[in-house]
């Protein structure tokens, strides 16, 4: 029998005890007065003498997290919302019954409390407890104060134990609900709409990704998760909705890093009438706001560097490139080697001479190699928030071309700390041009490329019927949150991250085997 079995049998037994003295093993409400963080908040300022003269009778429920034992009385520390307040039992207060049951308590239990103020001679602030009433027991041992849970993925596959023992890591995801409602707070007094668009789709689209298959019995077709509300929203605009947003559930069916996750949270918003310029300012000014409304400050430090989303710099991709080429592949290219698909294979074979990986495959459009050449020399030097505009047209197949050069679109992607966490475009509204752009995905899809985007007669319909020129973009809400909150894997940011299943089948058996209850 393993120890937390054994502990687990002994916590049952005294349940059973608790439920002798007359309490139930699990009653259905606590009336409280007070939470423990506005038990703080209101009195943590007030004197001993203040709180005497002006007796403060309150009804206040919590985790147990420190327990001691002094004879007839003791003291513990409750936890609620990330804080903990004390408490003080004396056996003269509360009668014989109820310091029974206080002596059958564990760290870990939930209570309920009346009492009132006061101040130790140490000049803690503490409830003098009057009554307890007991609301729920703790059957397996949380970690050990001083070293916690600090088995990594452990805690992401437990987190209802790692949000106990680690205030800082509720702090996150307080931080997270933060941002969301910045965001909110941002589109809606600017008039734009919240919406929710399907989460499968007939077509994988909006992105180049792999999607999820799922199956519909009733209508016995296969549906795909959603990699991308895009194409959706836009159907919205030619509806007439001229401003939209959705803070939307993606599913793309790829590799976890500490960037990546199967199931993530993405902001995407249109609006008519407007380019890709125009949302550069608006994208600018969403994120210092939403890092003062969560922060104070525009000022973050990730990774033990200072960032601050109060100052973007604007770099084209090829400037990005020219900007930090690399000096053992020799000198920098200049603007008109990217027009030119013989030069831009000997940019290619100038880096993998100096032993930079990058992948090339001559069969494939020179927009393509470009922008592997921009990943390989420029991503990773983009610490400061950046705004990386002009694409080639070759990886942005839903964008529209820029107004001088037809092999290069409107679109931006926004850098900060070496990570994109946004991607804009001036929206390509020609339906024939977008018929075009999605030949040449099924070409590349034919060559192997499984995340390239397949035909969608639907929305080519809807453009027909009239966009008017439009602006959109995505932002992902996770890796912001790392940014703001300086999380150093996407993992840390996520409630529940997708993880791997043999591990999990590992503890389950093993649990089998001792005869532990299920984790």
């Amino acid at each position: 029998m393993s120890l937390d079995q054994k502990i687990y049998e002994l916590r049952m037994e005294k349940l059973k005890q608790i439920e002798a003295l007359g309490q139930q093993a699990y009653p259905y409400k606590y009336e409280t007065t007070h939470t423990v963080p506005e038990v703080l908040a209101g009195y943590t300022e007030a004197t001993a003498e203040q709180l005497e003269a002006d007796r403060v009778e309150l009804r206040v429920a919590g985790r147990i997290m420190a327990l001691r034992l002094m004879g007839k009385a003791a003291f513990a520390h409750i936890q609620q919302r990330g804080q903990r307040l004390q408490i003080y039992v004396k056996k003269d207060a509360v009668g014989d019954k109820l310091f029974e049951l206080f002596k059958l308590l564990d760290i870990g239990d939930h209570v309920g409390l009346k009492g009132y103020l006061f101040r130790t001679r140490t000049g803690e602030l503490t409830v003098h407890v009057d009554d307890i009433t007991f609301l729920s027991k703790d059957l397996l041992p949380l970690p050990e104060k001083f070293h916690g849970l600090t088995d990594v993925e452990l805690r992401y596959r437990q987190r209802y134990v790692d949000l106990t023992m680690n205030p800082e890591v509720r702090e996150v995801f307080v931080k997270r609900a933060k941002i969301v409602q910045s965001v909110r707070n941002f589109f809606d007094t600017r008039g734009f709409i919240e919406v929710e668009t399907p989460m499968m789709h007939p077509i994988a689209g909006g992105a180049a990704a792999r999607p999820f298959v799922t199956h519909h019995n009733t209508l016995d077709m296969d549906l795909y998760l959603r990699i991308a509300p895009e194409l959706y929203l836009k159907r919205l605009i030619v509806g007439g909705m001229e401003r939209v947003y959705e803070i939307n559930r993606n599913f793309r069916n790829e590799g976890v890093s500490t960037r990546h996750n199967p199931e993530f949270t993405m902001l995407e918003f249109y609006q008519a009438y407007a380019d890709y310029w125009d949302l550069m300012d608006l994208s600018e000014e969403l994120l210092k706001k939403v890092a003062m409304d969560v922060n104070g400050t525009t000022l973050v430090t990730f990774n033990e560097r200072e960032l601050d989303f109060g100052k973007f710099q604007r770099l084209s991709m090829r400037e990005a490139i020219i900007k930090y080429w690399p000096e053992v592949a020799g000198g920098p290219p200049e603007m008109a080697d990217f027009s030119d698909a013989s030069k831009v294979e000997e940019l290619v074979r100038r880096l993998q001479k100096a032993k930079i990986n990058l992948p090339y495959d001559p069969k494939e459009p020179a927009g393509r190699a470009i922008a592997d050449v921009f990943e390989a020399v420029a991503e990773e030097h983009l610490w400061e928030p950046t705004i990386l505009y002009d694409f080639p047209v070759a990886i942005s197949p839903l964008s529209k071309n820029k107004r001088d050069e037809a092999d290069w679109v409107e679109r931006f992607e926004i850098y900060i700390a070496g990570m994109e966490i946004g991607n804009a475009f001036s929206e390509l509204n020609d339906p024939e041009e977008q018929r075009r752009r999605f030949q040449q995905q099924i070409g590349e899809r034919d060559r192997g490329d499984e995340e390239a985007h397949q035909m969608d007669e639907d929305y080519i319909r809807a453009l027909s019927y009239g966009m008017p020129p439009t602006a959109g973009e995505g932002i992902g809400i996770d890796r912001l949150t790392m940014l703001l909150t300086g999380a150093s894997s996407i993992r840390d940011v996520i409630l529940f991250p997708q993880l791997r299943k043999q591990q999990e089948d590992e503890g389950e058996e093993a649990a089998k085997v001792e005869g532990e209850p299920p984790k």
